[in-house]
């Protein structure tokens, strides 16, 4: 059985669509070795929109339209609503953009990333997948936007009334926020391309990019893309969330060998809030991508 029909059957069996696609970083051949399952069909990136954020920042800093030590202060009560980070504070917290960057990346930090957005521009983080090629992804806006789409969706008034109604298995409509037609999309092998760019210094200046590469290497959950792995590579990456969606991206590196970069989606056929099955499916799809993709420093 090919790492492809093995990828295709983990994700059967844990109740879920997926997509996955992996390449090697850094390594001189041509074409690049890598992996897809799907990986160029379109997807709802949830959260892992915030590392082309990262990037834009990261490339805002270039051009010095961005200080990363600046110091911004958020007040939890106005800022875009989370279940981590700043919005559940109880009082104004003032920040460096370089550590609001940091909490964005390693607790998925809503609050952070509304304030980032609104730093680096819309406009920024659209012209960043623009220019790094990446021509399956398309941003139209960050959390905020993704909430008020939902309430609006489901006739509701709050963001926490919005994702009650998405985890309710007895919907029977079809959910637009799903559907990367209406919102902001990516696509697998746009991500894996995104974070090649990030380790092999090409998508800022080679200190942003180590600074990107720090924040991503933070993240702090554990569950999906790391749980297929045991302690000796090391991970570094992005999960995204929303409903039934259960995605992540990262770069796996084992010492001496190429580091691999893998993307991947999942929707799964509920809608439950914790789908430890499906979280467990991103771990085995990443480790077989992985493994079929490894390649020692010094294989030519």
């Amino acid at each position: 059985m090919s790492a492809a029909d093995r990828i295709d059957a983990v994700f059967a069996d844990a109740g879920c669509n997926g997509w996955l696609h992996a390449r090697v970083v850094g390594h001189p051949s041509n074409p690049v070795a890598a992996l897809s399952v799907g990986g160029e069909q379109p997807v709802v990136p949830a959260s892992v929109y915030k590392v082309v954020l990262l990037v834009a920042a990261a490339r805002a800093v270039d051009d010095g339209r961005l200080d990363p030590r600046a110091r911004v202060l958020v007040d939890p009560a106005t800022a875009t609503p989370g279940p981590t980070g700043i919005a559940t504070l109880s009082d104004p917290v003032a920040m460096s953009v370089r550590d609001l960057l940091r909490s964005m990346v390693a607790v998925s930090d809503n609050a952070a990333a509304g304030v980032l957005m609104r730093l680096v521009g819309l406009e920024a983080v659209q012209a960043t997948a623009r220019d790094l090629g990446l021509r399956g992804t398309r941003i139209v806006g960050g959390d905020a936007e993704i909430h008020a789409a939902m309430m609006a969706e489901t006739d509701t008034h709050t963001v926490a009334e919005a994702f009650a109604a998405l985890a309710d298995d007895d919907l029977a409509r079809p959910v637009r926020a799903y559907d990367p037609t209406f919102g902001s999309a990516t696509t697998a092998a746009d991500m894996t391309a995104l974070l090649a760019a990030v380790w092999s210094d090409a998508a800022a200046s080679a200190e942003q990019c180590a600074f990107a590469r720090s924040a991503l290497a933070g993240q702090v959950f554990r569950h999906r893309v790391a749980s297929g792995f045991g302690s000796a590579p090391s991970i570094a990456g992005k999960t995204g969330t929303l409903g039934a969606l259960r995605n992540e991206v990262a770069v796996v590196a084992y010492p001496g060998e190429y580091p691999v970069a893998v993307a991947v989606f999942t929707h799964a056929a509920r809608n439950d809030p914790s789908l430890p099955r499906v979280d467990a499916a991103i771990g085995t799809v990443a480790a077989i991508a992985v493994d079929a993709l490894r390649v020692p420093l010094d294989q030519q």
